[in-house]
């Protein structure tokens, strides 16, 4: 691991940072579109079998729910897990998950496409662990592990009471003579609640690119969010036997085909990955955990340890980086360097040494996709030009070894993407390439409408709807509460904190509900909602504390992160806090400190 370099000479740092940032610009111009999110199509119709649940044998039967609860979690993820645990610890009683899937997981409930794992260290992703006496098996564990530990808190906190699986909500409505929230769904229900906290997710909903041509195939498709494994056995560990005699085409080459692409160049007869921008490959890593560290861990150990994370994450300083892996190396580097502490240093030049940092470490990276992989082409193909956090970074030791493999070709697409699907395949820079499979790994709905991700609309006060209220950005107070929608809770990134380790951020905002949900419940408090002026005031602080990354967003390849290129005016409004997220959990434990409820309005 080397140390962060203070030259800004190419013969002393080994490469021209002038030179990467033309070739960087070139690689994003390749990807730049039109069409923005719009290049991707919503999962209806004919391709409503890619969000049916396949890991039900029985549909769960029952009358609808006219009853009432004290709080309604809309999505049965970690979200909704730990929101759900920290109101049980708290003493409340009532309180119903609503989860479309056969049982508690979220992503992890569906996401079980062979070598499915975390990327974040599973000793900080897993929430909970302390309160459950558990610690992960690896240092990042796989997704069964991790789908079982979410069955776990489900257990733990009697969350499975009162709970709707296999349930779809589909309007959630306020009354306002009752100080009550009616949520229906696909079930008939109409049940209601003193309050609701949605925690859809960022993850949920599959989307397909728009390809020409995509109801013309005539082979066998899934997307990876829901694997077919009885197309192409095995399980989640691998062993796709069913494939030895197949030609698979996967399209996509984002966090979930890393971890995938290894199991299919291993089974299929021939497999061919489809690539428009590479994904940046560091080490990975992964190994057991040691029992004998495990048995000296200390009370607060998750806590402190998820802390030392989001610090290192954050661009903070800490005396010692517990995590030591790819994530906090840029940062743990400058905080290394020679007088970042001292007296004289000028901090108008940490954003330059950033870059700098960044250049070197991806140049790493691009130097180990060389080493590993044989063919000098697709070596190069395999190569990511932009900045580490332009794209989720990816940490894997399998995935470039797989294209060694004389079954699997990379089809490097030069930032095109697939231009067109036929019958019996796929053209890409200009040839067809016969399949008996087509592998959808092209990721969830992120960029587009909140309503339209979530899957319902919620009528507020007045009969305003929240897509109305939100159709020019978000407005709300703390990312949580929105005027207008007493009793609401937003369990979200957006104008609220953004982590690394999503858990983390999710855990705080479960405690701050908790905290809400009982001043209101042991004050005789009917309904809350943030005032106009505290909701417009934080609005501001969102916007003008998130132009620091308009710029470093601009200059990315497109993707997730920036709307595939094309930020729309909504998505300055839209981002996390900007200060970071440790500034944030200060904010809001300052303001439960206080205990005035500032800002929000009690009736």
């Amino acid at each position: 691991m080397s140390s962060i370099p203070t030259s800004t000479n190419p013969a002393e740092l080994g490469f021209d940072p002038d030179a990467l940032r033309e070739k960087y610009r070139l690689e994003r111009d390749k990807r730049l579109r039109s069409d923005g999110n719009n290049q991707y199509q919503e999962v209806v119709g004919d391709f409503t079998h890619y969000v049916d649940d396949p890991y039900v044998e029985t549909r769960i039967e029952r009358e609808p729910f006219t009853d009432e609860m004290d709080i309604i979690i809309i999505g049965g993820g970690f979200g909704g897990l730990i929101t759900g645990a920290r109101l049980r610890e708290s003493g409340v009683k009532r309180i119903r998950i609503i989860e479309k899937g056969g049982d508690f997981g979220g992503t992890w409930y569906w996401n079980r496409y062979p070598g499915a794992a975390c990327d974040v260290e599973s000793y900080i992703y897993l929430p909970l662990c302390e309160e459950l006496d558990f610690v992960p098996k690896e240092k990042y564990t796989h997704a069964p592990e991790i789908l079982e530990h979410s069955h776990n808190i489900g257990q733990k906190y009697d969350l499975y009471k009162d709970a709707c699986l296999q349930t779809e909500v589909t309007g959630v409505e306020w009354d306002a003579a009752a100080s009550q929230w009616i949520v229906r769904t696909n079930r008939g229900d109409a049940m209601r609640a003193k309050f609701v906290a949605m925690s859809n997710g960022p993850l949920n909903r599959p989307k397909l690119p728009g390809i020409p041509g995509i109801n013309d195939y005539q082979g066998h498709t899934f997307h990876t969010s829901r694997w077919d494994y009885d197309y192409t056995g095995g399980g989640p560990e691998g062993g796709l036997t069913n494939l030895a005699d197949k030609r698979v085409g996967i399209i996509g080459t984002g966090a979930t085909a890393v971890q995938c692409v290894p199991h299919l160049g291993a089974s299929a007869k021939e497999l061919f990955v489809f690539q428009r921008t590479p994904s940046s490959i560091d080490v990975r890593d992964n190994r057991p955990t040691d029992p004998e560290w495990a048995k000296s861990l200390k009370p607060g150990w998750q806590k402190e340890r998820m802390e030392n994370f989001n610090t290192l994450t954050s661009g903070g300083i800490v005396e010692e980086d517990l995590i030591q892996d790819g994530w906090t190396e840029i940062i743990r580097n400058l905080i290394s360097m020679a007088n970042y502490r001292g007296k004289g240093f000028d901090r108008a030049e940490v954003p330059k040494l950033m870059e700098l940092a960044d250049f070197q470490k991806m140049e790493q990276v691009r130097a180990r996709a060389e080493a590993i992989v044989n063919d000098p082409d697709t070596a190069e193909s395999l190569k990511p030009y932009y900045r580490q956090f332009c794209k989720r970074p990816c940490f894997h030791d399998e995935y470039l070894p797989t294209f060694n493999r004389d079954n699997v070709h990379l089809i490097d697409t030069q930032g095109k993407g697939v231009e067109e699907l036929t019958a019996k395949g796929v053209i890409a820079n200009g040839e067809e390439i016969e399949l008996d499979c087509i592998i959808f790994a092209t990721g969830f709905e992120v960029g587009t409408e909140y309503t339209r991700r979530a899957g319902y609309d919620l009528v507020g006060k007045h009969g305003v709807k929240l897509s109305e209220k939100w159709a020019d950005g978000m407005r709300t107070l703390h990312g949580l509460h929105t005027r207008g929608f007493p009793n609401l809770f937003v369990i979200s990134n957006a104008q609220a904190a953004f982590t690394t380790n999503f858990p983390h951020a999710m855990d705080e905002s479960a405690q701050h509900i908790s905290y809400i949900v009982n001043q209101c419940l042991s004050g005789n408090v009917n309904s809350i909602e943030p005032t106009q002026e505290a909701e417009d005031a934080w609005v501001e602080e969102i916007i003008s504390l998130a132009r620091m990354g308009e710029r470093f967003q601009a200059e990315c390849t497109p993707g997730y992160y920036n709307n595939e290129g094309k930020p729309n005016p909504k998505s300055v409004q839209n981002m996390a806090y900007g200060k970071g997220p440790n500034p944030f959990f200060a904010k809001m434990k300052a303001w439960r400190d206080e205990g005035g409820m500032e800002g929000l309005e009690l009736n």
